[in-house]
């Protein structure tokens, strides 16, 4: 019996195989474009420390094809300028997120949203990038407009407050 399902197996690992080989290098990659961007996935990455899901978020944000792209891409290029090791790439990456974020908010300074996270970013940033300029009046926007938030949204800002000096969740 054991021989059976162990040859099982092999056939079905010989089909994946020849399918994926036929259908060409694209094939993966397609499997991996089918991935929806959604938010709560989406906060769950920012709050992680994880290279990895920061890198596959940034994939599936930037297949997206919706307006708001570039802010959530920007937020995720600064994320992981925080999780490289070498100061060179670090810059780089925070720069172009930086970009990024600040051109989203420029087409769209009434996105609640794109303020926390620049305000999450800015509570984290290190003194030498100069990112801070904008904290007390993005606090005061996300304070504003909290109630007109998604769930999801309030739930992310909720949990953000627990280690923030910044935002505290008896504001809201």
């Amino acid at each position: 019996m054991f021989r059976m399902t162990a040859i099982k197996i092999v056939i079905k690992w010989k089909t994946i195989l020849a399918a994926t080989l036929l259908m060409g290098p694209g094939f993966l990659k397609t499997c991996e474009a089918q991935q929806k961007f959604e938010k709560s996935v989406f906060y769950n990455v920012m709050a992680s420390g994880d290279l990895d899901a920061v890198n596959n978020e940034i994939n599936i944000v930037q297949d997206e094809q919706t307006s708001h792209k570039e802010g959530y891409e920007g937020a995720l290029l600064m994320k992981k300028a925080g999780l490289l090791a070498k100061p060179k790439l670090r810059l780089k990456f925070f720069k172009e997120g930086r970009i990024k974020l600040e051109t989203a908010l420029l087409a769209d300074n009434e996105n609640t949203e794109f303020h926390f996270l620049r305000l999450a970013i800015e509570e984290h940033a290190p003194k030498i990038v100069k990112y801070h300029a904008d904290i007390e009046s993005d606090k005061l926007i996300i304070q504003k407009n909290f109630k007109g938030l998604s769930p999801v949204v309030q739930h992310a800002i909720l949990d953000y407050c627990k280690n923030s000096k910044v935002l505290h969740a008896a504001n809201f």
